[in-house]
This record gives structure tokens, C-alpha cells and sequence, in this order.
């Protein structure tokens, strides 16, 4: 797959703001054109006109850059969670918070679709993606145990959840631009409830 290289060094400064979206996207399409191991992380800097030390103080290495929003991720997921109403039942609480995770990615479609394809291409990143999801499936869990639900009722939840996210969000990137991935997300939680109960 071949990308239009935008020459951030002509264009930019190094004293112009956001630095950190400059790198991930430089990192990203060094990724796709010369591959995951074959970019390092000085070309990084390179091509997103600033500094070796500049992105050390953004990444710790060069895998962080597809990992980078983990953190914020779990944090919205778990904060859905936790304000969602007492009542709510266990797997429709984690449906709201994987909904609310589907908004926040439907806005960054072409920067989710070159990371997945990076992601695809090495066994090291696939690893570390699954390690991800399985970080984010305990932190629902936890927070769902927070609200009062038993096990394994939280667990099975959460779990369905990561599924969830993990199927609409393969479709969402290898699909049209006119899929919506909330609408997905809905329409596979719809499908798990027929599934549940065995339509």
C-alpha cells in the first residue's frame, strides 16, 4: 500500500503544537511503507519534523506509538461503567461502555485502518493488542464487581464486551466509509441477545 508522504519537516516547525499526532502519524506511514521493523525510530522523528529526544518524551519505543491510547480507552470504558444507572443490568452496562469506546473511534477511521494494517502484519503487535484486550476485559470486570455484579456473571460480561468491540471493530476498518461503528456495536449486542436466547 503505497501513501502520500506529507512532508511534515517543510511544513512544520518544531516549536508547532501537537507533536504527539505528528509522530503518530509519521509513525504510521513509515510503518506501511517500509514495514514495522524496518522503520526506526530517528526516521520517526525525521519525517514528522522533529526530534529524536521529542519523541522519547512522547513514547517509550516505537511499538507505543500503536498502543499509545490504551490508557484513555480503559479509563472511558470503566468511567461509562461506573456512571451508568444502578439498575442497569450487567451486559447492558458494558454495552454503553463499548458504545461510548465506539464513538470515540469513529472519529479516527483512516488512522485506525493503517494501525490495524501494521498490526496485522506482525506477530509481535498481534501479541501485544491481545494483551490490550485482555487488560481491558479485567478493568470492566472490576469495574463491574465495583457497581455490585457477581461472578461470573461481571466476567462473562466483560468478556462479551472485548468480543464485541474486537468483531464490530474488524468490520468497521475492512469495511465501507459509510459504516458507523456505535451502530455496529449495537447491532452485534442486538445479535448476542437473540443468540442468548436462542433465536
Amino acid at each position: 500500500m503505497s501513501l502520500a508522504v506529507i512532508n511534515y519537516a517543510r511544513a512544520m516547525g518544531r516549536w508547532e503544537p501537537n507533536a504527539n499526532g505528528r509522530l503518530v502519524r509519521a509513525a504510521l506511514e513509515l510503518y506501511v511503507e517500509r514495514g514495522f521493523e524496518g522503520t526506526t525510530v530517528a526516521e520517526i522523528a525525521k519525517r514528522a519534523g522533529l526530534s529524536e529526544r521529542t519523541f522519547f518524551r512522547h513514547f517509550a519505543d516505537k511499538r507505543e506509538v500503536l498502543f499509545w491510547g490504551s490508557a484513555a480507552l480503559q479509563e472511558l470504558l470503566v468511567r461509562t461503567i461506573a456512571e451508568a444507572p444502578a439498575s442497569t443490568a450487567p451486559i447492558v452496562v458494558i454495552g454503553m461502555a463499548i458504545e461510548a469506546a465506539g464513538v470515540q473511534f469513529q472519529e479516527g477511521r483512516e488512522g485506525a485502518r493503517l494501525r490495524q494494517t501494521v498490526i496485522a502484519a506482525n506477530a509481535e503487535l498481534q501479541e501485544r493488542e491481545l494483551i490490550k484486550l485482555a487488560s481491558l476485559a479485567t478493568a470492566m470486570d472490576e469495574a463491574l464487581r465495583q457497581r455490585g455484579a457477581r461472578e461470573p456473571g461481571a466476567s462473562l460480561s466483560a468478556q462479551a464486551g472485548i468480543a464485541v468491540l474486537k468483531i464490530a471493530f474488524e468490520g468497521w476498518v475492512n469495511g465501507s466509509d459509510e459504516l458507523d461503528l456505535p451502530t455496529m456495536i449495537r447491532d452485534l449486542f442486538e445479535d448476542l441477545k437473540d443468540v442468548s436466547a436462542g433465536r
